[in-house]
Formats: structure tokens, sequence, C-alpha cells
């Protein structure tokens, strides 16, 4: 479970609640028909722009913003690195059986093409776009938590204007000008909320971690090419460990 979306949407709302309920009722936020046409509008326009089937495939992918597990790279860099001095040890077919000790299914995959003799042309051209499908995936989940991110203050420019066009029909009644000037306002709080609070974070968050597992993939799969090439086992961790941060590197020294 990813701890910093948790905590980071339960603090928004927390906040807004207490500054809310310090300063007045929390009664005078809730509007039906307003949170109607943010909510609707917003899943309305989202479905006008997208297909179905890929914002249903969105949806399912919102899990990984609340459940996932970052693992460092240089864990896979040390397991490489240990399977290319076994390579050079016993050759390429001594590695066949690390593949069922292989929890990643993209390293299981690489690794079981180089034992089969693959040449390392294909290797790398056939896990690339394997990782350049996964970033095109990715980015479309993002991109539509970004459009909605932006649909969402849009319609609630619509309800309000929605809201002071009713209001200015009711201009002979100056007392009622007041509530329903709050009503219409209520449109541009939920939308606002709805983009900087979930919406726009969630897209954040996404690009942050389809970025990592391509990097993890990428690391992976430059290892393997090594592995193929029968490289020194110190330049290929050299190697490998350009491509992490750092603090990483830090960390391992």
């Amino acid at each position: 479970m990813d701890i910093a979306t948790i905590v980071g949407i339960l603090a928004a709302f927390g906040l807004m609640l207490m500054a809310i309920i310090s300063g007045s009722g929390l009664s005078l936020f809730i509007d039906v028909p307003s949170l109607l046409i943010v909510v609707g509008g917003t899943v309305g326009a989202t479905l006008t722009s997208y297909p179905l089937t890929q914002v249903l495939k969105t949806l399912a992918v919102l899990k990984n913003a609340f459940f996932n597990k970052l693992e460092k790279p240089t864990v896979y860099i040390e397991q490489i690195v240990a399977f290319a001095d076994k390579s050079r040890k016993e050759g390429v077919l001594g590695l066949e059986e690390e593949i069922d000790k292989i929890d990643n299914s993209f390293f299981k995959k690489g690794l079981q093409m180089l034992v089969d003799g693959i040449e390392p042309a294909v290797i790398e051209s056939t896990l690339s776009k394997e990782i350049d499908h996964l970033r095109e995936r990715h980015e479309l989940g993002s991109s539509i938590f970004a459009s909605m991110g932006a649909f969402a203050p849009a319609m609630g420019m619509i309800g309000t204007l929605i809201g002071l066009v009713q209001m200015l029909k009711n201009l002979s009644d100056p007392s009622s000008i007041g509530p329903a000037m709050a009503v219409a306002l209520l449109t541009t709080f939920y939308g606002a909320v709805l983009a900087n609070v979930i919406f726009l974070p969630i897209s954040g968050k996404l690009q942050v971690l389809s970025k990592h597992e391509c990097l993890t993939k990428e690391i992976i799969l430059e290892g393997l090419v090594c592995i193929s090439e029968g490289l020194n086992p110190r330049i290929v961790r050299q190697k490998l460990y350009t491509m992490v941060e750092p603090k990483l590197r830090k960390e391992e020294e």
C-alpha cells in the first residue's frame, strides 16, 4: 500500500473539513445538484474523449496509485552481476536453473530467451518493444486522469454559470441573492477540489510509477544484453549503476 497517497488525500480533505467546520457548518458546502453537474459532466466528457474500454482499464489501473511496491533497481543489478559471473564460469546454459527462482516476469522472459540462444539483437528488440508498449499504456492511463483534472473545474464553471442565470432571474427578491450565489459557487469549489486533490495528483503518481517501472525493465534489458556479450561482471555493474540516481549508487557503495 502506498502510504503517501493515502495520507496525502486524507490530509487534504481533513484540513479542508477542519477549515469549513471551524468557520461555518458543513451543511453549507453540501449541494447535490452542484455535485451532480461536476461529477456527471466530468464523467460524460471523459467518456466522450476516450473509448469506454480504455476508461474501464484506467479504473483498474487506479489501484496502482494506492497499492504499489517500488523495488530498488539495485536489487536487480546485483542479481544480474551474479548471473554475469556465473555465465562466464559455466556458460549461458548454467543460468537455466536460475529462471524458476525469478519472480519478475519480464526478467524471467528475457533470461529464458538468453538461455534458449536467441540472438542479443532479437532479445533487445523484443523486450524494448514490450517496454515501449508498457510506457504507452501507462501514459494513456495518466492522460485520462489529467483530462478529468481539466474537465472538473470546467464543469464547475458551467455549474456556476447555470446558478448565476437562475439567480439573475429572481432579482426581485434581494434576500435570495446571497444563498443563490453561494450555491452557484459550490460547483466551482467541487470542480477545483476533485481536480487538485484527486485527479491531477493521481495522474502525477501514475507517471512516477511508470517511469520507475520502465527504468527497472530497461536496467534488466541492458543487463541481459551485457550477459549475452560476455562482459566482465565488474564492467556490467559499473554500466548498470550509471542508469540509477547517484543516491542509490552511494548507498550501494
